[in-house]
């Protein structure tokens, strides 16, 4: 198993990433709790070898791009920072799809970001109440300018992932993927086939697995592991374009999730926790 991924030919990125939603305040909503654990937390995860770091301009919204730039600018050589426009945050609990004035989406996240160019730029959701295409050919008019460098798509099945394909090259899709929740395996080995990096949300949900007495306990104490170490490392054995993006706004919490790397399933291990979904 790989530990790297080369994204989009360009760049060279650690597989487990990290998830920038939950360093907002509860609910996605305002700042955090705790600004300077926030703050904390994005150093601590640069500092264990994360460079690859998801978020969105939803979140917040705007505050997760904001804190990411005041912790870590000047970004440090080699940092990927991905973000992700057309899903909006209008109240507490509200979520919009607006595909509609992209370029005003990524020069706010820009700005907010202080980049001049955003790595990886990801359409939060296809509206459709706009054409796939025009959206589509709007990222690439956006890419061809220098203002992104790559473009990539979420919540999309494999038809959507192709129409996008032949205006722009897509280099990532951000879909709901875990142990329990596995929906979307046909954009798993689709994504596998062709090389685009799969970033599956919400990675470290385990259900009723992980109660006492539960399937996971016993590989668990084998590897003296937690169950969110233990779904973690199973998505990284699941696909070679598998890039996690766990969250969390407490440093402890992160140090755990990066423990995961250093658990090596079995076959038997992992083909049992294959056969645990819903």
């Amino acid at each position: 198993m790989t530990s790297s991924f080369v994204l989009g030919g360009e760049h060279t990125v650690h597989r487990l990433a990290f998830g920038a939603m939950q360093i907002t305040g509860a609910g996605v909503w305002g700042p955090p709790d705790d600004h300077d654990e926030a703050v904390r937390v994005l150093r601590r995860a640069v500092d264990l070898g994360v460079n690859l770091i998801d978020t969105a301009d939803s979140y917040g919204p705007g505050v997760s791009e904001e804190l990411i730039a005041e912790a870590l600018h000047p970004y440090p050589d080699g940092l990927v920072i991905a973000t992700k426009g057309g899903f909006t945050r209008p109240a507490p609990g509200r979520w919009v799809m607006n595909g509609h004035d992209l370029r005003r989406k990524v020069e706010d996240s820009l700005r907010r970001l202080r980049l001049e160019r955003i790595d990886l730029y990801q359409l939060h959701r296809v509206d459709p109440t706009r054409p796939a295409e025009d959206q589509f050919g709007e990222l690439a008019d956006l890419r061809q300018e220098g203002k992104i460098g790559q473009v990539g798509l979420s919540e999309v099945d494999v038809e959507m992932i192709e129409r996008a394909r032949e205006i722009v090259p897509i280099v990532s899709v951000q879909n709901m993927y875990n142990l329990v929740e596995r929906g979307w395996e046909p954009v798993v080995d689709h994504c596998e086939k062709h090389g685009i990096g799969f970033f599956p949300w919400f990675p470290i949900a385990t259900g009723n697995l992980a109660r006492p007495g539960g399937p996971l306990e016993e590989i668990a104490r084998n590897h003296e592991a937690t169950p969110v170490q233990l779904a973690l490392a199973w998505l990284l054995r699941r696909s070679p374009v598998m890039l996690p993006i766990p969250g969390t706004s407490k440093v402890a919490h992160l140090e755990e999730n990066m423990g995961a790397e250093a658990v090596r399933l079995t076959d038997e291990e992992y083909t049992a926790m294959a056969a645990l979904a819903g």
